[in-house]
């Protein structure tokens, strides 16, 4: 199912990058630490994150809402719950990878608290052209200031 609910949020690959397959997030799955969190309704899964936690600090591996599902605060919650988790966790820091050029996902971001610490430039490759990613962090527990 996790694979399905990815294949959906990231369909169109020139803006959010390929799905991943099934064996991909079977493989990520079976990594210490990885947790999978799902938003859905009565009727269908609506968006999916999965998040992973190495000693101090935990890392959102993929975090996606179905196109028909978006403009419902469901990536406000998904990524609260990840936050949820890292914290109930230990993790002293969040973080995350967001493309440069994803504008509504940076401000998803800012306003949960996340900050810029890095960039990889080239890291995605998007409509065919390379596209930097943002490397961002947000401070958990009593380092955190939201």
């Amino acid at each position: 199912m996790l694979a399905a609910v990815h294949a959906l949020c990231f369909a169109d690959p020139d803006v959010a990058g390929p799905a991943w397959s099934a064996q991909a997030i079977a493989d990520l799955m079976g990594l210490p630490g990885v947790a999978a969190l799902i938003a859905q309704d009565e009727q269908e899964p609506l968006g999916m994150a999965l998040i992973r936690t190495v000693v101090d600090e935990a890392e959102i591996l993929t975090i996606g809402v179905t196109p028909t599902a978006r403009g419902r605060g469901l990536g406000t919650a998904l990524t609260q719950a990840c936050v949820d988790t890292a914290a109930a966790a230990g993790a002293a820091a969040l973080y995350l990878e967001v493309a440069e050029t994803n504008a509504p996902a940076r401000r998803l971001y800012a306003a949960t608290g996340f900050e810029p610490v890095g960039r990889r430039a080239n890291y995605y490759h998007l409509g065919g052209q390379p596209v930097a990613a943002l490397l961002l962090r947000r401070a958990m527990g009593a380092n955190a200031v939201v």
